[in-house]
């Protein structure tokens, strides 16, 4: 049996005591493990500071997540981006009128479209005269929608937004090469036929090479993929221990599926396809024998990162309505969540690329004066089954606590009867614009349901980027 070695030795006995783990990951846990969880004595009974406004959600919604080139190939990004914002005001039956500012995500923006947020919200029947912009940060570029919307309401210029994001990569831009893109911008401005013809007779198929787009990083040129194989590498992380932690995700997601749980879904009739889109489709639960036979994807031979435990190029949108207790309170709206605290950190590119979520944690939990041990649910972002283990073996190392961060000791890992129990990013889908709004959705969801009280949301991001949120259940909140 391969164990995760990141976690303590205490919980991986307890785990197995009540029989919540397959081949050392959970699958399942018991039900009184969220009610103990409620119950223990929290270090701060509430979030809310005097002086402050609340920030809270009220509801969010997102498209089914679909692998690339399947049912929304035919579409454009702000497609999705409108029937995510169609679906929010369905699902809250708000009046648009009463929407103050909207801000979406996005990483790989379509040029007819650059300000998607504006051609969404249009297209979804808001008033010309709300303002919207569209903001990129990479994997959390809906988290960094959210809280700008969160910062512009506790600095009193708006009540209510709408904040979310959208990826679309059944359709990436591909650029001529910058020969070609040189040539026809002399070709515009040549005023003769003499020249035109001239210009022309230039042309070679060294032109005709594409700029083709990669999930590189810029700084360093590595793709993120390489970066995780190196990390796992360093971390010594197995593609045994990645496997499973794929297995884990994929079987989380679809119970959670099964379930009901995913109840943040809005069904799509996309045009051109004959069924409707009602739920994610990437959600695979496959053996550990069959994730064994795949050979890896971005070091050959001998890498551990393959396409079954990394998160799969994804196409979506999500939206979710945020507003200030007095506005929700105004309006008669029954928000689910406070939205608390939140950081961003950033570190070295090239060696911490995908180490977000252990510079994050501490740093947002000190900030809102809480322990690892008050959150009742972890929503972690799963670029790759490697870059989660790797965040867990670092968070729960004395060493790298006081030699990387400058701390007296580690971080201290999550435990796994309380991460990531509806599956993640690497079993239903990772739009890079879209998942912050998802992380929060379930984070809102998942306290109500397992009765608790706060959760943590953290992800990495390209550029050595991450962010930290705490999210409080909001009294008497429902699903």
């Amino acid at each position: 049996m391969v164990l995760i070695k990141a976690l303590s030795s205490s919980y991986l006995l307890s785990a197995l005591n009540n029989g919540v783990l397959v081949r050392g990951l959970s699958t399942t846990i018991p039900h009184h493990a969220a009610a103990a969880t409620a119950t223990k004595t929290k270090t701060k009974t509430s979030l809310g500071r005097p002086g402050m406004k609340n920030i809270v959600l009220v509801d969010g919604v997102r498209t089914p997540f679909l692998m690339s080139g399947t049912q929304y190939q035919k579409l454009m990004p702000h497609d999705l981006a409108r029937q995510a914002l169609k679906g929010l005001v369905s699902r809250t039956g708000l009046d648009k009128s009463v929407v103050d500012y909207l801000v979406m995500g996005t990483v790989i923006s379509e040029v007819k479209t650059s300000n998607v947020a504006r051609e969404a919200a249009l297209g979804a029947g808001f008033s010309d005269y709300t303002p919207a912009h569209t903001v990129t940060m990479a994997c959390i570029s809906a988290n960094q929608a959210i809280t700008t919307c969160a910062g512009l309401m506790h600095a009193g210029v708006y009540d209510v937004c709408v904040a979310g994001g959208v990826e679309f990569m059944s359709d990436v831009p591909i650029r001529h090469s910058r020969k070609m893109r040189e040539l026809m911008l002399k070709l515009n401005k040549a005023r003769t036929t003499g020249a035109r013809l001239s210009l022309l007779s230039q042309l070679s198929m060294k032109h005709l090479v594409p700029d083709l787009p990669a999930v590189a990083e810029f700084s360093t040129n590595e793709t993120m993929g390489h970066s995780a194989d190196r990390l796992a590498a360093a971390f010594k992380v197995s593609r045994e221990e990645q496997d499973e932690f794929a297995v884990r995700s994929h079987s989380l997601a679809h119970k959670a599926q099964e379930a009901g749980h995913l109840s943040d879904l809005v069904s799509y009739k996309v045009p051109g396809v004959d069924q409707v889109v009602d739920q994610d489709n990437g959600i695979r639960v496959s053996s550990y024998q069959q994730l064994a036979k795949l050979k890896p994807a971005f070091v050959k031979p001998h890498g551990t990162i393959t396409a079954a435990n990394a998160s799969y190029l994804t196409d979506g949108a999500s939206a979710c309505l945020i507003c200030t207790e007095d506005k929700a309170k105004e309006m008669g709206w029954k928000p689910k969540a406070y939205i608390r605290d939140f950081t961003y950190v950033s570190q070295d590119p090239k060696d911490q690329l995908l180490l977000g979520p252990t510079y994050a944690t501490p740093k947002v939990l000190e900030k809102a004066g809480l322990k690892n041990s008050d959150i009742d649910v972890w929503e972690i972002h799963e670029a790759f089954a490697g870059q989660m283990l790797a965040n867990l073996k670092a968070m729960d190392s004395d060493w790298f606590g006081e030699s990387y961060m400058g701390r007296s000791g580690k971080v201290g890992a999550p435990p796994m009867d309380k991460l990531n129990l509806w599956g993640g990013s690497l079993s239903i889908g990772h739009p890079f614009g879209a998942t912050g709004v998802r992380l929060l959705m379930h984070s809102a969801h998942r306290l109500i349901k397992e009765d608790g009280q706060f959760a943590c949301i953290t992800a990495c991001a390209a550029g050595g980027q991450g962010v930290g949120m705490v999210v409080e259940r909001y009294p008497g909140a429902t699903v």
